[in-house]
């Protein structure tokens, strides 16, 4: 496949409206004037949201020859490779481009050998492109040379692990953040400012979390698109979008119980992981309902959350907590129509602030790591920041109003934990408060601004 002449894609004063004037439209100005493949044009979009982990993208490719960028399929991965300014220098194709795929498979090192940086989308999908790659960089080793992209975890990571073992760094594209969707993503996220030192604040102008946010989750088709137009979309993700990986991976021998599952995993998501009990509801055996998980987990539709454990304590939890890696997903699927007075409605902020956090972790903190904490029912605290220096509790509370009862967990943890010197109570307020012994509230708007 050979790039296609160029075509007006889109009009300077487009560009020069979209989000910030002149010079952001000078960069978007660039990319219109760039050669498209014939495999790119389908992602082009006039007003592109700009996402935060595209920065962390192209530091990485200044130092190593390959980066892998994973993620649920329809999070915006295609979309932000073609439409980044940051990645307008480099050739885009994709696995999904039969005419691409059968040059690739006739003369692979030809092909590759004709383009300059390549970002190669679906890369997941041809197990001798890793094999050309390893041969190309056997020639010449370039930092950036290489930009891979895929919707399925296991098949990237082995094949790379075969092929370019010391030459590939991961990351992950989280759904959209709520800074990404409110445009706000060139302060540093308060979360980091406050980790490293924690101040009171007071007559805030914060947006607090809402029960429609939650619902909506961060998938760009929905949250970007009117109420109704993302409803839709998600009535047919699940059939439009998941069947094609599972398909492709091909290790689903029932696929109706394999839905069953994945709704019952939808209702239990921030809850921790009891498979023999989702097995017996699915009507399936332990061995294939975790067969089924791993698949999900490999798509990254769901995530686990381990306990924190460096303490090695007796009598804490071992199992993890499960996330559906979208709260408007979960919420779907689990036949949330509101979360008003809805039993799940807490375990769906938290999915959705895991979502918001995951976000930021990978666009900013490399290496940090995110655990949960749980003795028994009265001693446990919902998700553990490990950020190698130090370890942060964080207990997410949906209502506006705090009570001693809420500081009970945190306080047990710090006591069982002499490496947390920090930790946070999440609400929905408007006030950022030391609540004394090394505990703060701050509220949620605050927290994934």
């Amino acid at each position: 496949m050979r790039r296609v002449p160029n075509l007006t894609i889109l009009g300077s004063a487009d560009i020069k409206a979209f989000e910030g004037g002149a010079q952001v439209g000078e960069r978007f100005l660039g990319m219109a004037e760039r050669d498209f493949t014939i495999s790119s044009k389908a992602h082009i979009i006039k007003e592109y949201v700009p996402r935060e982990i595209s920065l962390e993208i192209g530091r990485l490719l200044d130092f190593m020859p390959v980066v892998v960028l994973t993620g649920m399929r329809q999070v915006g991965k295609s979309t932000m490779l073609v439409n980044d300014p940051r990645f307008a220098d480099r050739e885009y194709v994709s696995l999904d481009d039969p005419i691409f795929q059968f040059s690739l498979r006739e003369n692979p090192d030809s092909e590759l050998s004709s383009y300059g940086r390549m970002t190669i989308d679906e890369a997941q999908t041809e197990d001798d492109l890793f094999r050309a790659i390893k041969r190309a960089l056997a020639r010449e080793e370039t930092p950036g040379r290489f930009l891979l992209s895929g919707s399925a975890s296991l098949p990237l990571k082995k094949a790379t692990a075969e092929s370019l073992a010391g030459k590939a760094i991961y990351k992950r594209m989280i759904p959209m953040t709520r800074r990404e969707i409110l445009r706000n993503i060139e302060e540093e996220p308060f979360l980091l400012r406050f980790i490293r030192k924690p101040k009171r604040a007071r007559n805030l102008d914060i947006r607090p979390i809402t029960d429609d946010e939650v619902m909506r989750g961060g998938m760009p088709q929905v949250v970007l698109s009117p109420r109704e137009a993302g409803d839709i979309w998600l009535s047919g993700y699940e059939q439009t979008y998941l069947e094609r990986d599972i398909l492709y991976l091909s290790r689903i021998e029932n696929l109706i119980a394999f839905k069953t599952m994945l709704r019952l995993l939808a209702a239990r998501s921030g809850q921790i992981l009891n498979l023999n009990q989702v097995a017996r509801d699915a009507e399936l055996n332990y061995n294939t309902a975790k067969n089924y998980l791993g698949l999900l987990e490999e798509l990254f539709v769901i995530q686990r959350v381990h306990p924190y454990t460096r303490s090695l304590r007796s009598g804490i939890k071992k199992s993890p907590k499960l996330f559906l890696s979208d709260a408007g997903i979960a919420c779907w699927m689990a036949g949330c129509s509101s979360l008003s007075d809805h039993p799940l409605r807490g375990f769906m902020y938290e999915t959705y602030f895991l979502e918001n956090l995951m976000g930021i972790l990978e666009a900013h903190c490399s290496g940090w790591t995110v655990h949960y904490w749980r003795v028994d029912e009265t001693r446990e605290v919902d998700l553990v920041i490990d950020t190698r220096e130090q370890v942060v509790g964080i207990e997410i509370k949906t209502g506006e109003q705090l009570g001693n009862k809420d500081l009970v967990s945190l306080r047990t943890f710090m006591k069982a934990t002499p490496e947390c010197q920090l930790c946070i109570l999440a609400y929905n307020g408007g006030e950022v408060a030391d609540l004394g012994q090394g505990i703060w509230a701050v509220p949620l708007g605050l927290l994934l601004q």
